[in-house]
């Protein structure tokens, strides 16, 4: 069982940066594939970023490739974080932290959802024009 807590969003100005955090209960936190999702109101939960349990490999959304988002974690401190820079009002959502048993060199698993057994409750971040 792991249990994740997110923390660190909020109400920011279109440009500004904020870091979520994801903190994991567990002691093999190592192990699972972290990955970070949001939901906008009226819309599918979407893929961010993730990043396997080495920290060696990481996959981004193609909408927040080039710097725009960062993700990285912590193995020593259960935690995967998630750096947002220079954020548009089109970032508004829930975002979620997940974990997932499993590592793959497919991309495309990092992006389906329903393959990461583990949620948090989700945190919102609102970017205002």
């Amino acid at each position: 069982q792991v249990r994740l807590v997110e923390s660190g969003g909020g109400l920011v100005q279109a440009g500004d940066s904020l870091r979520l955090s994801c903190a994991a209960s567990g002691r093999t936190f190592s192990s699972y594939s972290m990955g970070w999702f949001r939901q906008a109101p009226g819309k599918e939960r979407e893929f961010v970023a993730a990043i396997v349990g080495r920290g060696d490999n990481t996959y981004y959304r193609d909408s927040v490739k080039g710097g725009r988002f960062t993700i990285s974690r912590d193995n020593a401190k259960n935690a995967v974080y998630l750096q947002m820079n220079n954020l548009k009002p089109d970032d508004t959502a829930v975002y979620y932290c997940a974990a997932g048993l499993w590592d793959s060199p497919d991309s495309n698993y990092y992006e389906a959802w329903h393959l990461y057994s583990y949620w948090g409750q989700g945190i919102q971040v609102t970017v205002s024009s």
